[in-house]
């Protein structure tokens, strides 16, 4: 593949899901706050977390600060609830770095392991709460 049809394919995904909208809504969608920052340290500090998939993400509150590059603008910090925007544009980052290798887009705070089977496994440090 060639430089113009690699360009090419990354413009037809990016058109695909809207990500100019999509990212706008992202850092414009309602940030819910479960705890304060400070808090939310104390339950990381106390091994009060566990490992939550990408897809069950939405609803759960952060432990890490969560961070896509670029443009390194904090999406959610500690203490905070995902909500569906934000997972949207965590599958769609997914998709993207799967699809285009070399030019995946990173966010600080997803975590990715490939498991013994040759799956990719997305998650972030969420908080154990008492809901």
């Amino acid at each position: 593949m060639g430089l113009r049809d690699l360009c090419q394919k990354i413009h037809e995904a990016y058109s695909q899901h809207d990500v100019a909208r999509l990212t706008t809504e992202v850092y414009l969608s309602d940030m819910v706050p479960a705890l304060k920052p400070s808090d939310a340290f104390a339950k990381m500090a106390h091994r009060e977390v566990e490992r939550v998939p990408l897809d069950e993400l939405e609803g759960r509150v952060t432990g890490v600060l969560l961070t896509p590059y670029p443009p390194g603008i904090p999406l959610l910090i500690p203490g905070e609830r995902f909500n569906k925007t934000i997972v949207e544009y965590l599958k769609f980052a997914r998709g993207f770095n799967a699809k285009f290798p070399g030019f995946e887009t990173f966010i600080h705070g997803l975590g990715h392991v490939v498991e013994d089977d040759g799956r990719d496994f997305f998650y972030v440090d969420c908080l154990r709460l008492d809901e």
